[in-house]
């Protein structure tokens, strides 16, 4: 897939369907799956809080495109393999890359029960035969090195790599949405990780930003001694 740059940001619903058809060049069999799933994730919601309900009216934009524009944002090429999503809560963006590239094994990682049994039926109903549910949390999962990493305002950076790092070898592509603190968290990452990400805006928002790129290496900073200055890096 040929990358695209994100520059006008999307507003609309009209604008989110055709962004994916234009951009990504999504057909009519995989609109249509994606507009099963936004179904399935509305019915759903009626008995689990799976998205505010404020945001319905514009869950294409939102939350559908919000998750496809990671194909999108990277300034390389994604590599073909295998895809891990931590934290995926609703299937985001993790259930949505499925959607869009049903061939590609996807791994979508939640602690919480209710949330996986919903995912679970979601991509049976969905016919996306390569997707694979944990109910875990991520400290629990055992070591495998994935292709693509992503995780939509899971945890902090810098706790998020101490946790997952494992998951990834130096040509692991990582994907993080962070909201609007995205260059604050890459700014404070400490410098024990070696690292080539930088920070994208959001097409969906344009407060927003996406952390996208490799690490290199390295390990998480030793705790500062009792009564000692707090590190770079460290929180509060």
């Amino acid at each position: 897939m040929v990358q695209a740059p994100i520059t006008t940001p999307i507003t609309t619903e009209a604008e989110a369907r055709d962004w994916l058809r234009r951009v990504l060049h999504v057909d009519d069999m995989t609109m249509a799956r994606l507009a099963r799933l936004v179904d399935l994730l509305v019915e759903e919601n009626e008995r689990q809080n799976l998205i505010a309900r404020g945001t319905i009216p514009m869950v294409w934009q939102r939350h559908i495109v919000d998750s496809a524009q990671l194909l999108a944002v990277p300034r390389e090429t994604l590599p073909e393999g295998s895809w891990l999503d931590l934290g995926t809560g609703a299937g985001f963006p993790g259930l949505v890359i499925a959607a869009l590239q049903p061939e590609r094994p996807v791994t979508l990682v939640d602690s919480r029960r209710l949330r996986t049994e919903w995912l679970a039926r979601a991509a049976q109903e969905l016919d996306l035969a390569h997707v694979q549910v944990v109910l875990a949390r991520v400290e629990d999962l055992p070591d495998q090195q994935h292709a693509v990493l992503s995780a939509r305002a899971f945890a902090p950076l810098d706790k998020l790599l101490a946790i997952s790092a494992r998951f990834s070898t130096s040509e692991t592509v990582w994907l993080l949405p962070k909201g609007a603190k995205a260059a604050q968290e890459l700014a404070i990452l400490p410098e024990t990780w070696r690292h080539l990400f930088h920070v994208e805006q959001s097409l969906t928002d344009p407060a927003a930003g996406v952390i996208a790129g490799r690490l290199l290496g390295g390990n998480p900073p030793k705790p500062a001694r009792p009564g000692g200055s707090l590190q770079r890096g460290s929180r509060r």
